[in-house]
């Protein structure tokens, strides 16, 4: 009797782990499916990606900034074919030097808190300022441009600035034009252009002394761009100026900044290539650019 009723029992057992069996085959292989679905379609939007950066008329990939998280900006080193690059906001306060393939040559690290930096320039005597400027929210009262010299970074100067028509921390939607991810350094001034969060149609131009001290910025004009504006770059012979915006850029070309920032620029589509956040020309005809996924890419002008 006992053998009669074990028997059945050890079939019910046989017939329930063979089902469980079966049950998690099935949601492994599901899985795996899904998991190899979703690689494949991350491999097809990388490859689109990189198909429509190809289609672009003079646009080179030419290498992928893997070690840096979400680059922000690119500026020259002063050494042929490298580059200085950093993360964006939420990163560790660290300045990379890269090469022209993206490849980390060093970690410079600058003692201060992590802030919101958007980017980086440097002036002909090798000091890199880095602009601690970034202000998503329009509220911030503690901007500041960080000066250092990377032979030396312990050695951190600060130049501290805030905007002469801000009263309003945050001001109105509409009016949140206090954003700020480009700077350049010309002729001994820090230019900022902002990044407008309100309507996305103006960006502001503005100045500060490249010098250690408290300052509220000059308003010089405000330039008409449809786009929000990442990162700015002038040609070494200060001809041509690029403001770079989320997949495009604005071009302006004159004899001089002061003609140049009076100048209407050509847009230029770079669709495809992913949130563009940085820009840095090496000769007059030839621009850098970096996006926050990574890519590095040329740009040649004729």
């Amino acid at each position: 009797m006992r053998a009669f009723l074990f028997v059945p029992a050890l079939a019910a057992t046989l017939l329930s782990s063979c089902s469980e069996a079966q049950t998690n085959q099935s949601e492994d292989s599901a899985m795996n499916s899904g998991t190899t679905n979703q690689s494949e379609q991350k491999g097809k939007k990388g490859k689109k990606n990189k198909d429509k950066a190809a289609a672009i008329a003079n646009l080179t990939q030419v290498g992928e900034i893997a070690e840096v998280p979400e680059s922000s900006g690119l500026a020259l080193t002063g050494e042929n074919g490298t580059f200085y690059t950093h993360g964006d906001e939420g990163n560790p306060p660290v300045l990379f030097k890269i090469d022209a393939q993206g490849n980390v040559l060093a970690r410079i690290e600058v003692p201060v808190k992590s802030g919101d930096w958007e980017s980086v320039t440097r002036d002909n005597a090798g000091n890199v300022y880095i602009g601690n400027v970034g202000n998503n929210n329009n509220d911030r009262q503690d901007l500041a441009i960080l000066r250092i010299n990377p032979l030396n970074p312990k050695i951190v100067q600060e130049i501290r600035l805030k905007y002469p028509d801000q009263t309003e921390f945050p001001p109105k939607k509409k009016d949140r034009n206090f954003d700020c991810e480009a700077t350049l350094w010309h002729d001994g001034q820090l230019y900022l252009f902002t990044k407008d969060r309100g309507l996305g149609t103006t960006s502001k131009v503005y100045t500060v002394p490249a010098q250690p001290g408290n300052y509220t910025a000059k308003l010089l004009t405000k330039l008409a761009i449809p786009g929000e504006v990442t990162d700015a770059a002038l040609s070494p012979d200060g001809r041509r100026l690029v403001l770079l915006a989320r997949e495009e850029m604005f071009v302006f070309e004159g004899d001089n900044l002061a003609a140049i920032l009076k100048a209407k620029p050509t847009q230029v589509s770079l669709k495809g290539v992913g949130q563009t956040e940085g820009a840095v020309f090496t000769t007059d005809h030839m621009l850098y650019l970096s996006t926050e996924q990574g890519g590095l890419y040329t740009y040649q002008f004729q």
